[in-house]
């Protein structure tokens, strides 16, 4: 149930490849979001009361209505639950890693094709960049 999918992609997360909509899964992320203490400051009462409704009535979401509705509220959630580092390699880091790739290509290092995808590299970038960028 991460928002971290493990591939590199400039594609939105979709939400329903995260989190299947079950009732245990929306349970789940309810607890998180209750815990993180996004669930009452990211969702309005309407959209808190629709994901309840539909964990008490429904085992699994077949609605392809609901399913897109509740799929928009999971990925609120989960926007709102990533940390700020994991956010940054997401952004930052593969905008830094792609950058070097096409620096080390350029001047014929063919092995550095894979470094836009490496997920290790982007994050290795993203932490080096923040120890670097404080005052």
């Amino acid at each position: 149930m991460s928002v971290r999918s493990g591939r590199s992609s400039k594609r939105s997360v979709d939400a329903r490849s995260v989190v299947p909509l079950t009732r245990e899964n929306l349970a789940k992320l309810k607890r998180k979001a209750v815990r993180r203490g996004c669930w009452f400051r990211d969702l309005k009462r309407e959209e808190r009361m629709l994901l309840d409704l539909t964990m008490r009535v429904v085992e699994k979401v077949r609605s392809f209505l609901l399913a897109k509705v509740v799929s928009r509220l999971v990925r609120i959630l989960c926007g709102a639950m990533e940390s700020r580092v994991y956010r940054l390699i997401r952004t930052e880091g593969l905008r830094m890693a792609e950058g070097l790739s096409e620096i080390a290509q350029s001047w014929g290092y063919r092995a550095a094709k894979s470094w836009a995808a490496d997920r290790g590299f982007m994050q290795y970038l993203t932490i080096t960049h923040l120890l670097w960028s404080r005052p």
